[in-house]
């Protein structure tokens, strides 16, 4: 049984889409803090680390096409150092929750984690729509500011602002405040 399970949402991405112009400034300073936490979580035995990440409509790609793709895309430099390592759990989603027409719900129902840190892109959208998944579900959940990047930092802002006191989210400044 684990005490703390993070999800990883949606990072291996191709920025080849709208809003990747906007929103690559703010992944940007959320890789090193996210790294750190991935790496500080594999050297703890009460952490789950799981992965959940778009399809992108691609619904022939496995998880190793989304990981491949992402680092052929635009920025590999932001998916090369959060890589899923091999033996991780992973899933793919197909809308922006990671509870969505995913087996998520049933793999927490069997670590029985203490709650949920939720980390990845982007925080008005995908992270925002998960919370609200495990809030409904009485999953705690917990999110670093420094490990979550919007693309508009006032729906950013507000996303944190509305999980904090609509699904009692614990916001945290910093990505190694999760594993104290």
């Amino acid at each position: 049984m684990s005490t703390t399970a993070i999800l990883v949402i949606d990072m291996m991405n191709t920025y080849r889409h709208p809003d990747a112009e906007k929103l690559i400034p703010h992944v940007e300073p959320v890789v090193e803090p996210l790294s750190g936490l991935v790496a500080a979580a594999h050297e703890r035995d009460d952490v789950d680390l799981i992965y959940v990440n778009d399809n992108y409509g691609d619904f022939s790609a496995g998880f190793s096409d989304i990981v491949r793709g992402a680092l052929e895309g635009e920025r590999p430099d932001l998916v090369k150092p959060i890589v899923p390592q091999q033996g991780l759990r992973v899933m793919t989603k197909v809308r922006h929750s990671a509870f969505y027409a995913t087996s998520l719900a049933y793999l927490l129902t069997q670590l029985k984690p203490e709650r949920l840190v939720l980390t990845g892109q982007v925080t008005e959208q995908c992270v925002l729509y998960t919370a609200l998944d495990a809030y409904v579900r009485h999953f705690p959940v917990v999110v670093p500011r420094d490990a979550v990047a919007h693309i508009d930092p006032e729906l950013g802002d507000a996303a944190l602002q509305m999980m904090e006191q609509n699904m009692s989210a614990e916001i945290l400044d910093e990505a190694d405040q999760c594993l104290r």
